[in-house]
């Protein structure tokens, strides 16, 4: 989150969601348990951009991502709403923080780095 200040000096927090992709089992059951819109989350990993078609149309799209690689990191920065009283930012949670093995998206297992 980014705070901007407006031409009439009123101060506003700008937020900005990205995509994030993995395959770890693990890791996609912990973001679903805990990932919620309105939390604080780091996340350091390969930015990717894919590029398709979509039927019918003469121009290409993009999208990009933040990959889950092998030696990558989620680490939430807030406590879930209500856990330290008014769900405001808090210390960086070490439970919830951790690297990942993912495989890379579109990748083939035995390409991947063995997370052990």
């Amino acid at each position: 989150m980014e705070t901007v200040v407006r031409q009439s000096g009123e101060r506003v927090d700008k937020t900005e969601w990205h995509k994030v992709v993995t395959f770890q089992d693990g890791l996609i059951d912990m973001l679903e348990k805990h990932a919620k819109r309105g939390r604080l989350v780091y996340v350091a990993g390969k930015m990717q951009t894919r590029r398709w078609r979509k039927d019918g149309e003469d121009s290409d799209r993009f999208s990009t991502e933040i990959l889950l690689v092998p030696g990558g990191r989620v680490q939430f920065l807030d406590k879930p709403n209500g856990a330290n009283g008014k769900g405001a930012p808090a210390q960086p949670d070490p439970d919830a923080a951790g690297d990942t093995g993912a495989m890379p998206a579109g990748g083939d297992p035995a390409d991947s780095e063995i997370p052990f």
